[in-house]
């Protein structure tokens, strides 16, 4: 029997796009580049999103995964 854990999906989704929510309320689309235990993220090309669409892009950003409610691959 072979079981998924989270950090196993969040893995598959290594190097997609991928949309994150934040508390706030901020969502940010980019490609998963790299994640720890903590859930903290990086993330290339990413676009802030807000209310759908784009409010600006910013490159490369890291994101503390205390801060995420959200990840979802596209």
């Amino acid at each position: 029997m072979e079981t998924s854990r989270p950090l196993d999906s969040l893995n598959q989704s290594r190097g997609k796009r991928v949309l994150i929510e934040l508390k706030n309320g901020k969502q940010f689309v980019g490609i998963l580049q790299a994640f720890d235990i903590h859930i903290n993220v990086v993330l290339d090309e990413v676009e802030e999103l807000e209310n759908g669409e784009l409010k600006r892009k910013l490159g490369t950003a890291f994101i503390r995964g205390d801060t995420i409610i959200i990840i979802s691959p596209q």
